[in-house]
């Protein structure tokens, strides 16, 4: 009929491809059939599936592997956090230290200075007191040598020869 119409206005027509009867839209509906039948006869789908399910599979355990991984990060950096936290006590507890040594030590070397200046007084007390008694001393001799000069003079001045005689006569008899 649209045959008829066509070549009635001058139009060429062109015959439509044809196989066993069969028109282009139902050799291709049957050629989709007979595709999709030998991709479920050959478990295509299933093939598919599967290579998806082993892809989620692997997508499952990269985020497990990830979710583990992130575990052990936090359990790190609380583990390191404890450390920091540590090591931070131990740093005050050695400040604190080191202040109470170093007080000990201030304490100690004032009490030290304090005995050395107490020792070096009681040594220039006793120089002081040597130098006195070696002053009192010479001051002695000075005087027993004066005063024996003074009675050597005193006795040569009254005593005489004759004083002398008598003296040692009196002794000698005394004897």
């Amino acid at each position: 009929m649209f045959d008829v119409l066509s070549e009635a206005a001058g139009e060429a027509v062109h015959a439509e491809p044809t196989l066993a009867g069969l028109e282009a839209y139902q050799i291709v509906s049957i050629a989709m059939l007979v595709l999709i039948a030998v991709m479920v006869w050959k478990k295509v789908p299933a093939m598919i599936t599967g290579g998806l399910d082993a892809k989620i599979a692997e997508i499952r355990k990269a985020l497990d592997e990830a979710r583990v991984l992130r575990a052990e990060a936090e359990a790190l950096r609380a583990e390191y956090a404890a450390k920091i936290a540590s090591a931070e006590k131990d740093a005050e507890a050695m400040l604190a230290g080191a202040r109470k040594e170093a007080e000990a030590i201030r304490a100690k070397a004032e009490a030290d200075s304090q005995e050395m200046v107490a020792r070096r007084q009681k040594m220039a007390e006793d120089k002081i007191a040597a130098a006195e008694r070696a002053a009192i001393a010479e001051v002695k001799a000075h005087a027993v040598a004066a005063a024996s000069t003074a009675a050597k003079a005193l006795i040569a001045k009254v005593h005489d020869k004759k004083a002398d005689k008598k003296l040692a006569d009196e002794v000698i008899s005394s004897l």
